[in-house]
């Protein structure tokens, strides 16, 4: 034959092949569901009455209509259970889950999945679907992401036992496991407050060959951390370097943390030196965790050296780490190095807030230098930073207790223009030491006040003396 002819023979052929196909590949359906399924118009749950179990498995595997059309169907079918003469089986669920995972439809895939494995009404035993999925004869990569996304469902929904039967399922049956799916898991573990199965849990991840995650790994040190076992998160991290697994800034953070929240500065000399030898740098949490914890132990001149490490490489500095520096100080009663750190901030450009100015307010304000506490009120006012309820009615107890009458009214006054409002016991100090002093008249004005208020004056001295 010459390739002429050949030609000529094959074209024919094709020809002859497309005219017996059907033009209308959805007319072996069903007439009562076609519209709805070619269309999307709103099924009528009567129409399904003539519905049988052979049609319904034939929509479900017909290669012409979409997985998502036939997930829609499914679902409508499901809601209209009561008018149907049969029930779908697993079978059927199994069906369209291969098709809904071929199509990537994963959420899809997921919510069936609950539907036969956690649904009170539904719900196989987990060995049951096994067995139906390998009777399925699924492709060795649909069936990976069956049971992984099995994994995660049991997970999700606290069946934390039945999870780990699907994890040997899959280890003895040689089916890859995702090792993000197992991260998920540790993550619900830790959530539900299950650290001894997470620990078995990622210690079973690790003798299975898994390459393990620096997420996994830093999941199972915050659970430890979370519970108080930093040495045991350390030598964790510790181990698994040995294994290939680098921990990240985040790791260690996780262990700065506690350590610093805890005071255990033996235990973060230790975390400290793995890292340095890990070579991971400090970045802004770092010296946060570090400087918090240093400040709250009174250690101020470690803190101070961080920040300005951390100005040295070029890292953001924020006024809340002055504040923290600032507020130790002030608890050893150090104002000269507080009112130093005030001069650096401005020459750093690290702009002050309320927070800033307050500690040395209130320093000032409770060793009787209520000048400079005022001096420093203006000051942040000037900011544009406006003090608050607390910052109010504890400079008017301080003027109270120095025997500042006028001054402890004025802030009063300043305080109801701006709509707020100090506590009764507090009125009462200023009017009996306006009393005291035979200034009558701002008594009885402050008298009006609180009365208008819906407050009455419960000191006998202040009401009569004015009365």
């Amino acid at each position: 034959m010459t390739i002429q002819n050949f030609l000529k023979t094959l074209k024919t052929a094709k020809r002859t092949s497309a005219s017996t196909l059907s033009p209308k590949p959805y007319q072996h359906l069903p007439d009562l569901v076609s519209p709805f399924l070619t269309a999307s118009k709103p099924l009528d749950a009567s129409t399904l009455q003539d519905l049988n179990s052979t049609d319904f498995h034939d929509i479900l595997t017909n290669p012409h209509l979409k997985a998502s059309k036939c997930y829609r169907f499914f679902n409508s079918v499901v809601k209209n259970q009561s008018v149907l003469s049969f029930k779908p089986h697993l079978q059927d669920h199994l069906t369209l889950i291969s098709r809904l995972l071929k199509a990537r439809l994963f959420a899809d895939t997921e919510s069936m999945l609950k539907a036969v494995s956690i649904d009170e009404n539904l719900r196989y035993p987990f060995l049951v679907i096994a067995s139906a999925v390998e009777n399925c004869c699924f492709e060795s990569r649909i069936m990976a992401k069956f049971f992984n996304l099995m994994l995660k469902v049991y997970s999700d929904g606290g069946k934390f036992s039945e999870a780990a039967e699907v994890f040997d399922f899959m280890k003895n049956n040689g089916i890859e496991i995702d090792e993000r799916t197992c991260t998920v898991h540790l993550n619900a573990l830790k959530r539900a407050d299950e650290l001894g199965l997470a620990l078995d849990f990622f210690d079973q991840m690790v003798q299975t060959g898994l390459e393990i995650s620096v997420y996994s790994l830093t999941s199972v040190v915050d659970g430890l951390c979370r519970n108080g076992d930093i040495k045991e998160g350390r030598e964790i991290v510790e181990e698994m370097s040995g294994r290939g697994v680098k921990a990240n800034v985040i790791t260690y953070n996780t262990l700065i943390h506690s350590c610093a929240k805890r005071w255990d500065f033996e235990e973060l000399d230790l975390v400290l030196a793995l890292m340095n030898k890990a070579g991971v740098g400090y970045n802004v949490e770092t010296y946060k965790f570090l400087i918090n914890g240093y400040t709250s132990y009174g250690k101020i001149e470690e803190a101070e050296r961080l920040v300005m490490e951390m100005h040295a490489k070029g890292l953001r500095v924020d006024s809340y780490l002055y504040n923290l520096m600032m507020n130790g100080y002030c608890k050893l009663g150090s104002i000269e190095n507080v009112l130093l750190l005030l001069g650096r901030m401005s020459d750093r450009g690290v702009k002050p807030n309320a927070d800033t100015y307050w500690p040395i307010i209130n320093w000032y304000s409770k060793v009787g230098g209520m000048e400079m506490a005022m001096k420093y009120v203006r000051e942040m006012q000037k900011m544009g930073f406006e003090l608050d309820k607390v910052m109010y009615d504890t400079l008017i107890d301080r003027f109270c207790r120095n025997g500042m009458a006028d001054e402890a009214f004025e802030i009063r006054i300043e305080m109801e223009r701006k709509g707020i409002h100090a506590d009764i016991s507090l009125c009462n100090q200023i009017g009996e030491l306006l009393c005291e002093t035979y200034q009558t008249e701002k008594a009885k004005m402050l008298m009006n006040i609180m009365i208008k208020r819906g407050k009455c004056p419960k000191t006998v001295s202040f009401t009569s003396a004015i009365s």
